[in-house]
């Protein structure tokens, strides 16, 4: 194992850390994201290597880990699995003990929860989940961070969640679990969340509704994502129809809190998911949320390969 890392972290799931490392987490990204904006130059991670293994296509998930590594002073190799041995029929097994060997973080987005779990048991490095089927932590670390800055703690409040009961939702539970909010779930009969998949233990920490209107009542954020996510193609006919009542409008919105945020992970389609007018309107926060996936993933990183740290 190499220096440093005898207390070495992976990020799988939302619920790899505690409650107190989050608090950290968040007050490290809004230290670093205050630096980014004021020009402050801050790169702890000189000769730091992070290789990025795609499998699913990506356009957040490369910029803001490619960008946040650059800027924290290190490097980054781009690998998926046409140009690499990944494609090739290499057990990933063979790929984890390679590739560790000669880098100090990965970060892989790919298909099977299973698949990351495979390679962070023979990785002598923190290895980061970039999604995967089942979860999609740095997008809800970067969900939580924005509405932090927005808004305050999320502790003791109601997040909605409307569309599919897929990684999203699944993570969204954990969250609510670890750091003590609700999820008020409402998707179409047959789409809902598996909370056994998801690993949820506290049955408190969400409700399932029919009806999508009822589970943005009183919330004090609206969330979704596209009815069709990666690798479920095949189904968009099935789901247009299946999910035609959840798309989210302002007679939702209206149903909140009056000062309630709307978050979409993007991409976005405008009349399916989202009506234009929630996406583009006032209570709209998906470009500060984007951008977060940059801040909140820098501060990720600088703690699994460098632990806590001062300010």
């Amino acid at each position: 194992m190499k220096p440093g890392y005898s207390l070495m972290k992976h990020y799988l799931q939302f619920k790899d850390l505690r409650a107190e490392e989050y608090a950290y987490l968040f007050e490290r990204a809004r230290i670093i994201k205050t630096r980014f904006k004021n020009y402050e130059k801050y790169q702890p991670l000189v000769d730091r290597t992070l290789a990025m293994i795609f499998e699913k296509a990506s356009t957040r998930t490369r910029v803001s880990f490619e960008a946040g590594m650059y800027q924290m002073g290190g490097s980054v190799v781009h690998l998926t699995t046409g140009d690499s041995q990944l494609g090739r029929a290499e057990p990933i097994e063979d790929s984890a003990r390679v590739i560790s060997r000669m880098v100090d973080v990965v970060m892989i987005r790919t298909f099977e929860q299973a698949k990351i779990e495979r390679f962070a048991a023979h990785s002598r490095v923190p290895v980061i989940n970039g999604l995967t089927n089942e979860f999609h932590p740095c997008q809800i670390l970067a969900d939580i961070f924005t509405y932090i800055e927005h808004r305050g703690s999320i502790a003791g409040k109601v997040v909605a969640w409307v569309g599919d009961g897929n990684n999203m939702a699944n993570t969204w539970l954990q969250a609510a679990e670890i750091l003590g909010f609700t999820v008020h779930v409402s998707t179409p009969s047959g789409y809902g969340v598996d909370p056994e998949l998801a690993g949820i233990r506290d049955s408190a920490c969400y409700k399932v509704f029919t009806d999508p209107r009822e589970a943005c009542r009183g919330a004090h954020l609206v969330t979704t994502d596209v009815w069709t996510s990666m690798g479920y193609e095949a189904e968009n006919e099935a789901r247009r129809s299946a999910f035609a009542d959840w798309c989210v409008d302002a007679g939702m919105m209206a149903a909140a809190q009056p000062d309630a945020l709307f978050m979409h992970c993007l991409p976005a389609h405008r009349g399916e998911e989202v009506a234009a007018d929630v996406i583009d309107g006032p209570q709209s926060v998906v470009w500060d949320e984007a951008e977060n996936r940059m801040h909140v993933q820098k501060a990720l990183m600088e703690y699994l390969l460098l632990g806590r740290i001062g300010a």
